[in-house]
């Protein structure tokens, strides 16, 4: 995948019946499928069983079993109510019968209320002033770290700017934290609130568990650790425009029991809140058993 239009068309499920759907995969570099995937397309169904205009506002996931990319994903919707305000979905992803990946979706009519949000609590740089991972490869690929080089050769339909780069080459536990600008590639029309709330959690799996990693670097890193998301959650509040720039900013609360849990929010360029997320995944050093 290299730009919107191929994520767009990932996402966007064969239908075999009025509550089933079937899905394909792509790697991220991972040899299993990836988690924003899944999470993306099984809102892509239960948002096709919605009917009445709803919005979604909350949705919380478990990933049951590694995903296999060579096989097709079935999704399964359940209708589990339709009251005066709010809708709740229940989606579970099935390959081979066996269950992978659970969800429960919520979504709400459009009504008004009250509006307060949290505000970004430091300064970031510019988008533009940042180096893309694209940029990264070219300028500084043949010093890389032979797997680092390897996820980031991967071809992506999204554009990510840290605000900060560790040296990979430095052995130093690193702040808690970091902010990641991200952009989608290709032309951008248009799009319904729906499509881009599915695109937004396909990111939304990105960098959140990295950063859990951040405190431990001085000894942790991708190489040496055995690393998987176990659930996934996420809040969505306001609408937003998908052709600029939006910033991740991610916070590793705590790790423990071989477990590593954050969380992020997601800003546009004016610091508007669109939405939150929480994760914990597992974090556990490969020569620990």
């Amino acid at each position: 995948m290299t730009n919107i239009n191929d994520l767009l068309d990932l996402l966007d499920l064969q239908q075999k019946d009025k509550q089933d759907f079937v899905g394909k995969s792509y790697t991220v570099g991972s040899p299993n499928v990836f988690g924003g995937q899944v999470v993306a397309q099984a809102l892509n169904a239960a948002y096709r069983t919605i009917a009445n205009n709803r919005i979604l506002h909350s949705m919380h996931a478990y990933f049951l079993e590694p995903g296999d990319l060579e096989v097709p994903i079935d999704y399964k919707v359940t209708v589990m109510r339709d009251g005066g305000s709010f809708s709740v979905r229940r989606v579970t992803a099935l390959q081979n019968d066996t269950v992978i990946f659970i969800l429960a979706c919520s979504f709400h009519k459009d009504e008004p209320g009250y509006n307060h949000q949290t505000d970004l609590d430091r300064e970031v740089p510019e988008p533009e002033s940042l180096q893309s991972w694209t940029e990264l490869l070219e300028n500084f690929g043949t010093m890389l770290p032979g797997r680092l080089k390897s996820f980031l050769d991967i071809p992506r339909p999204v554009e990510f700017k840290p605000t900060y780069i560790a040296n990979p080459m430095e052995h130093k536990d690193l702040p808690p934290r970091n902010a990641i600008w991200f952009k989608f590639k290709g032309d951008i029309p248009a799009h319904d609130l729906p499509i881009k709330q599915q695109l937004l959690s396909y990111v939304s799996d990105y960098n959140i568990l990295g950063v859990t990693l951040n405190p431990h670097a001085s000894e942790l890193h991708w190489g040496n650790a055995q690393t998987a998301s176990l659930d996934h959650s996420m809040w969505f509040f306001r609408d937003f425009e998908i052709n600029d720039w939006l910033l991740y900013s991610l916070e590793a609360v705590s790790n423990s029991n071989a477990r590593g849990f954050a969380r992020g929010n997601i800003y546009t360029r004016e610091g508007v809140l669109v939405a939150s997320v929480a994760q914990e995944g597992m974090i556990r050093p490969k020569d620990k058993r």
